[in-house]
């Protein structure tokens, strides 16, 4: 900073105050950032926390369970755009659905001095945050409500989304409908199988364990799934594939044994592509852009002051036909 006031021909105070954003004479700013230019200048981001009253970093963190899934990468997406707007940045991990990971994940943040996390948990207790709780970090949870911690968590309607799909098979005439889920531990699939348990009921159908397949976890591993119940003797006439990864794999295994067109699918979760093939997929879709906007402005509100009782927020699903979901029985 020394030498670019020495380029610009101003004191070293006029030079803090342009690159923190203060108010400066206009002629003053401009030799200021064209000596920046010049030298090659950038701010040290974390001296300037040390020297702040506040301490904030004006970053945050966010697990996430894997970015390289297009549903966690739109949340993140939406996280970024409400935080862009406050010029704070946001460092992303995957925790890989492990919670000693989530764990390493949420202590790294944390060491870097974020201000606030943003949180898909994978483990069954969440208390650890409590330390960082303690030192002023703001804590919300997205996509999955915490275990041992109360804080505000950012949820779909899952188990609605879920009632939406089977009862829309059950209205096209099917009684044999599959149920692909994923590991029956997690928050989402718990709900999503008991909408799908609660539409079955509701139509006086018992659910047959026969065609309910839980822990699939990838898309190779729905398509093996779906393939053996379309093998087995009495084959179901109808999907309902829980996650998106598990529909791929569906989709896959129904073109590849001629089925597709012939057995009807709902996904939850919408999917890339899902109008090209024909016919094209009927999905109960998701809106993780607001599900992001919407965890991270509640974590700015708790940063700004906000003490209130946490919250839970559902966004709503919708149901979105293109012909796989209205195939009628043969």
């Amino acid at each position: 900073m020394k030498e670019v006031a020495a380029v610009a021909g101003v004191s070293l105070s006029t030079v803090s105050r342009v690159v923190n954003g203060d108010d400066v004479r206009a002629d003053l700013a401009k030799r200021v950032h064209d000596a920046v230019q010049e030298l090659g200048y950038r701010r040290d981001q974390t001296a300037s926390t040390l020297r702040r009253a506040d301490r904030t970093s004006g970053s945050i963190g966010l697990v996430i369970d894997d970015v390289g899934n297009p549903f966690f990468s739109v949340i993140q997406r939406g996280v970024e755009e409400v935080a862009r707007e406050r010029g704070v940045i946001v460092f992303v991990g995957s925790s890989d659905e492990d919670a000693e990971r989530e764990h390493e994940l949420a202590d790294a943040f944390g060491a870097r001095g974020v201000d606030g996390l943003i949180m898909v948990p994978a483990g069954t207790d969440q208390s650890y945050l409590q330390r960082e709780r303690r030192a002023g970090v703001g804590i919300v949870f997205v996509d999955r409500p915490p275990r041992r911690i109360d804080a505000d968590a950012v949820l779909s309607d899952n188990a609605a989304g879920a009632r939406m799909a089977v009862e829309h098979l059950i209205a096209a005439g099917h009684q044999r409908i599959a149920f692909l889920g994923d590991r029956p531990d997690i928050f989402t699939a718990i709900e999503r199988r008991r909408g799908y348990d609660e539409a079955l009921a509701a139509a006086g159908l018992a659910v047959d364990e026969r065609l309910v397949r839980e822990a699939v976890r990838s898309s190779a591993a729905g398509y093996e799934a779906v393939r053996r119940l379309l093998e087995a003797a009495d084959p179901p006439t109808a999907l309902f594939t829980s996650q998106n990864l598990i529909t791929i794999g569906a989709v896959r295994a129904l073109v590849d044994l001629g089925r597709h067109g012939a057995t009807a699918l709902v996904g939850f979760d919408d999917v890339a592509l899902s109008d090209a093939v024909k016919p094209g997929l009927t999905v109960v879709a998701q809106d993780p852009a607001a599900v992001g906007r919407a965890a991270a402005e509640r974590l700015f509100a708790r940063l700004d002051g906000d003490l209130s009782p946490a919250q839970e927020i559902v966004v709503p699903v919708r149901l979105i036909q293109r012909g796989s979901g209205e195939i009628a029985p043969a």
